[in-house]
């Protein structure tokens, strides 16, 4: 999976379109992704005890990655990542760093 825990990302379609938060969690089995601040749903929670006002709780509800486009710290923009194989000094380890299509910085 190209976005990890931390990373800014931008939503590209819904009723959030256009607005930037941060990647809380990933599903990678599930392809999903919760970022605070999006995509939040209502919950209504009974009162527990009596005389107790019940709540309306606000929660981030998980996205499609699809929807979903990483912001470059480089440029800014929301672009598309690629990976960049990088070898050692001494040939004994191999890395996959992200790199930003646009400005081919690595992530």
């Amino acid at each position: 999976m190209k976005i990890k825990t931390g990373d800014k990302v931008k939503m590209l379609s819904g009723r959030d379109k256009g607005k930037t938060g941060k990647v809380l969690q990933v599903f990678v089995k599930e392809k999903r992704i919760v970022v605070e601040g999006l995509n939040l749903m209502i919950k209504h929670q009974r009162p527990k005890k009596q005389g107790e006002k019940g709540q309306r709780i606000q929660f981030p509800s998980p996205v499609n990655i699809s929807n979903i486009a990483l912001v470059c710290p480089k440029c800014g923009q929301a672009v598309r990542v690629g990976s960049k194989k990088t070898v050692s000094e001494d040939k004994t380890k191999t890395s996959n760093n992200r790199v930003c299509k646009k400005c081919k910085e690595v992530i």
